[in-house]
């Protein structure tokens, strides 16, 4: 329904013409009932039994794009057939998922062995390596996620500490001054290293410590001006506040705030929303299908649909806690992870609070390939929830 009125065209026709994208997209809703059927017939131990096969598959196809994909926007993550496209990316997520939960299910995986901790980590590292050479930012920061997962299953906090910390120091080094951010930061940790007295601290761990977060303050703005594509800087540059040109790099964005903001408590009605009947809003039917939710249906719709998917999230989790098996309980938490990143990044880039990023909303995007990738991998789950009757 959203995709229909962020694409409606000036005469309107019927839903189901597939001309048009939101007729495609109709096409691509009924298509999923066969998928649907086709894993909830399977046996349940193949996802596991092959998962390793999934992922050799996955990979050949991330790499075939280098040969055979189609560039688009600069980026070479497309397969096209027709007026159709693939992107390989969105269902390697699933293979990706299988093959991690079976290793880590491994009962001689012990995710307290750094060698160990390697094998996990690498499993979703080489696509990420892959994509990013597409490039496509937004699709390996979704595998990189799965970190999340790993740390559920006994990976050390030190890792999404550092990570943490990490985008925090790139962050204020953007927006505060070199020398007084590593001074704040000496302050901090001479602080505790006081207040820690009575236990035994090494200074020279803190010491290391203090001299690799300088390192890192100081190259920030290397890595900002040399590695960073000119259009990554201008995401960071309209987050943090820069002076923008909001008719350019900020367009995007403003447009989007000014639709959400637009809808008020109630919205302004379906198919009433100005700034999406205007087409100010661009790629609206995918990336930015939130805000036509906002526009059209207030904060009250938008408060409806964050609460459906909130929703979403906890049965998944909860139904994985179930799980009789170490396999099928990581497996949901990498598709409850996969969701809740694509949800939580895709609306927060919407009002500011993270740089745009080309992320679907899932189950509301409009495209064949997420679409149909979020519904296998929702229902490989199901299969697995219904089966564990059959588990010991």
């Amino acid at each position: 329904m959203n995709i229909y009125s962020a694409s409606l065209p000036i005469e309107e026709t019927s839903i189901f013409d597939l001309s048009q994208i939101y007729g495609r997209q109709m096409l691509f809703i009924f298509l999923t009932i066969p998928l649907i059927l086709i894993v909830l017939s399977m046996d349940a131990k193949i996802f596991e039994k092959y998962s390793t096969v999934f992922y050799i598959l996955g990979i050949f196809s991330l790499l075939g794009l280098f040969a055979f994909g189609k560039t688009i926007k600069g980026q070479t993550n497309w397969y096209q057939f027709g007026g159709f496209g693939f992107q390989p990316s969105e269902f390697v997520k699933t293979a990706t998922a299988l093959v991690l939960a079976k290793l880590v299910s491994d009962t001689q995986i012990n995710l307290k062995i750094f060698k160990h901790q390697v094998f996990a980590l690498a499993v979703f590292g080489f696509p990420v390596f892959l994509i990013l050479l597409q490039p496509d930012a937004g699709s390996a920061m979704i595998f990189l996620s799965l970190v999340f997962v790993l740390y559920r299953e006994g990976l050390p906090s030190w890792y999404l500490w550092t990570g943490f910390i990490g985008i925090a120091l790139f962050i204020l080094a953007l927006v505060i001054k070199p020398v007084i951010l590593i001074g704040f930061v000496f302050v901090v940790m001479i602080i505790h290293f006081v207040l820690n007295a009575r236990i035994t601290r090494n200074p020279i761990v803190y010491a290391l410590l203090f001299v690799v977060i300088t390192a890192t303050v100081l190259s920030v703005d290397y890595v900002y001006e040399t590695v960073l594509e000119p259009h990554q800087k201008d995401r960071i540059n309209v987050l943090i506040g820069e002076d923008v040109n909001m008719q350019k790099e900020g367009y995007n964005l403003n447009q989007s705030m000014i639709a959400i903001g637009s809808g008020s408590w109630f919205g302004k009605g379906y198919l009433e929303g100005t700034q999406t009947k205007g087409g100010f809003v661009p790629e609206q039917h995918t990336d930015y299908i939130f805000t036509t939710v906002g526009e059209e249906w207030g904060f009250v719709g938008a408060a409806v649909v964050i609460f459906l998917f909130v929703c979403l999230f906890l049965r998944i989790i909860y139904l994985a806690e179930r799980q009789k098996t170490k396999f099928s309980r990581i497996y949901g938490y990498c598709v409850a992870t996969y969701l809740f990143t694509h949800f939580f990044v895709n609306i927060s880039m919407l009002i500011k609070l993270f740089p745009t990023i080309g992320v679907p909303l899932p189950f509301f995007s409009y495209g064949g390939s997420s679409l149909w990738a979020f519904t296998i991998m929702l229902y490989i789950f199901i299969k697995m929830d219904a089966n564990k009757v059959n588990e010991w």
